[in-house]
């Protein structure tokens, strides 16, 4: 018994080196956000040449820290993603692993652009008139960017299951949220949720993009989800990979072809999307007998209120803009939570068979 289990002195010495890696993880985190606020403010510096700025706008602070945090988010995800590389490995990157690092790279550069674009929107509204001074535009400009380097540089060095759903939940209703906003055509809403994406304008362009994005997002997160699930169906765990595959490679076709210029091929792969969320959602049960009976409830009712809303909108009283924008909801909230769900089960039989 002694000989196969790990001595005291053992398990002290691995918590006592991942305790250290963690806090040079940390420090390192500090350094590049003290570096990432110093750089965006002497860019400031150069750009504003110590002159007001107004909050939002074209030539404003609040446009120069969205486009300053986007790029400082790309430069640190990869970096962090370097500094996390476990150093006991010796594979080399495949083309998927650099599509998933891009992809997440660029979905913390969409956030950050985004979130920081909304934030100063928002202040503007209750500053109606106001500037902002010399010095104070220097020391936000430099404050956004370091705040952003520092959650971007924890994001991507603690990258975990539950934080990749979240990011996914962000980065989609920001981006939505910011196609609706900018939307050269006030009445979109009218005909349909794909409409955001039929100009070329740069709202239609963002929200194509953000679809796209978002459909790698998530057959990176059915790779991973699905990596190691406990379930005594032999097939169940492909199955269920296949599916949220299915979803992910028909949401990005949903962006590739808009609907006003491939109206069947849009329409197709969107309609494909819903069917392979309802037989995930029906066959999970079986694929992987684990999960909780209030999830699988939970998939039935999200499912049921989707062909509701459907139904509604056949007899004119909802506006299919309306049922897609529920739709959506509730097929990325189930996805979001399957995957927490997936996680959960994992970690509870690793840990009963450390136990």
């Amino acid at each position: 018994m002694s000989s196969t289990s790990p001595s005291p002195d053992l398990l002290t010495a691995a918590r006592s080196h991942g305790a250290t890696r963690e806090r040079a993880r940390e420090a390192i985190g500090l350094q590049i956000s003290i570096f990432a606020f110093v750089l965006a403010g002497l860019v400031a510096l150069v750009v504003f040449r110590l002159h007001s700025a107004p909050i939002s706008g074209p030539d404003s602070l609040g446009q120069f820290a969205a486009i300053a945090s986007a790029v400082t988010a790309i430069v640190v995800f990869v970096l962090g993603r370097v500094i996390a590389a476990d150093p006991a490995r010796h594979k080399r990157l495949g083309v998927l692993d650099i599509i998933d690092i891009a992809a997440f790279a660029f979905a913390h550069a969409m956030i950050a652009l985004l979130g920081w674009t909304l934030a100063a929107t928002i202040i503007e509204a209750g500053l109606i008139g106001a500037v902002v001074f010399p010095l104070p535009v220097l020391m936000l400009a430099g404050a956004a960017a370091g705040l952003t380097a520092y959650v971007t540089y924890y994001s991507a060095t603690h990258l975990d299951l539950q934080l990749l759903a979240t990011v996914l939940a962000v980065f989609l209703v920001l981006g939505i949220l910011a196609s609706m906003l900018t939307a050269s055509d006030p009445q979109w809403w009218k005909e349909n949720l794909s409409a955001l994406g039929m100009t070329d304008d740069i709202s239609a362009r963002a929200f194509n993009l953000t679809l796209i994005v978002a459909g790698i997002l998530v057959t990176t997160l059915a790779r991973y989800a699905t990596k190691a699930i406990p379930t005594t169906h032999p097939r169940g765990v492909s199955s269920v990979r296949t599916c949220l595959i299915i979803v992910g490679i028909f949401l990005g076709m949903v962006g590739v072809f808009p609907v006003d210029e491939h109206f069947a091929l849009h329409t197709g792969v969107a309609s494909g999307m819903v069917v392979a969320y309802a037989v995930l959602v029906i066959a999970v049960r079986w694929w992987v007998p684990g999960v909780s009976r209030t999830f699988l409830l939970l998939g039935y009712v999200f499912t049921l209120l989707i062909v509701v809303l459907s139904v509604f909108f056949a007899v004119g009283y909802y506006t299919l803009t309306a049922v897609e924008l529920v739709a959506g909801t509730v097929v990325f909230t189930w996805i979001i939570l399957f995957i927490r769900t997936a996680d959960a089960l994992k970690r509870d039989a690793g840990a009963g068979a450390v136990e």
